[in-house]
């Protein structure tokens, strides 16, 4: 129980990256930097302490830390990018689509065996957030399918980062698990927004206000906390209950912004939070 809270908690922080995101006016890649910039010197301290494990981490649990990483980075890029592009609704929907590839991926890579009760409990979550999705009718028509698009890929890179995190996480801690991978994503990230030719400074204080609000909600309280699970759920567990994501989405955009969700929208809404209710009772009795 103590474990599924803290998966709550992930995704509560999370949810609120989109708002973020909204508030912000710097190209995606250059927002992910300042965010895993910020997030790496935040954890300087703690990632020092435990210098002895970094210098004894084996290469091949350094090369999947690395991997992870770069998974993280281009994550985040075609994820800000999305929802720069189409709603916050059908970008967060899109991106939860990472539960049926963690599912798939799991069952064809790590020959995990999922019961017919775990498959139909994520084909109802991601009905429901298909159904968010449909309900949703904001975006402009012209950006919406670059946007849709973006969110997708996205959805594919959470889904590697989620499996390879849990392999590593059963051999390598928290602080230096996610150490390895912030950092490796803000060197990805840095790296493309270099070839690319964009500029990286010059954006104002309210782009590096934004980077802080995602590196202490989004990522230290939302993927440390699935950093943190991994090593005890189950991967697929942890991308499923992910799809409360759109959810919250919702909430933080009726709080922040007044957009209340029409009836077809909230009957999504309990579709998704049926499907994770059932997987993670599944779960736990396997």
């Amino acid at each position: 129980m103590k474990y599924f809270l803290l998966l709550i908690l992930g995704v509560l922080g999370c949810s609120m990256s989109p708002v973020f995101v909204r508030f912000s006016t710097a190209p995606s890649m250059v927002l992910v930097i300042y965010r895993m910039g910020i997030t790496a010197v935040l954890l300087a301290p703690a990632a020092w302490r435990c210098r002895r494990e970094f210098l004894a981490l084996p290469k091949r649990s350094a090369l999947l830390c690395a991997a992870s990483g770069v998974m993280l980075g281009l994550h985040f890029s075609t994820y800000f990018e999305g929802v720069k592009n189409t709603s916050i609704a059908a970008s967060s929907v899109l991106c939860n689509m990472s539960a049926l590839f963690v599912a798939l991926l799991s069952v064809l890579l790590l020959r995990k065996k999922l019961s017919v009760g775990a498959w139909f409990s994520i084909l109802l979550a991601f009905a429901g957030a298909v159904v968010v999705a449909l309900a949703d009718g904001g975006g402009s028509q012209e950006t919406a399918l670059w946007g849709n698009l973006m969110a997708l890929l996205s959805a594919v890179f959470i889904a590697g980062y989620t499996l390879v995190g849990s392999v590593c996480r059963k051999s390598v801690s928290t602080t230096v698990y996610t150490y390895l991978v912030y950092c490796m994503a803000f060197v990805t990230v840095l790296a493309l927004t270099v070839v690319s030719g964009t500029p990286v400074l010059g954006y104002g204080w309210e782009n590096l206000a934004a980077a802080l609000g995602m590196a202490v909600f989004c990522t230290l309280l939302g993927h440390s906390m699935f950093s943190l699970v991994l090593k005890y759920l189950p991967a697929p567990l942890v991308s499923t209950v992910q799809l409360l994501d759109c959810v919250c989405a919702f909430g933080w955009g009726v709080v922040l912004f007044s957009e209340y969700p029409g009836w077809l929208a909230i009957a999504g809404g309990v579709m998704v939070v049926a499907g994770v209710a059932l997987y993670s009772r599944l779960a736990k009795e396997e």
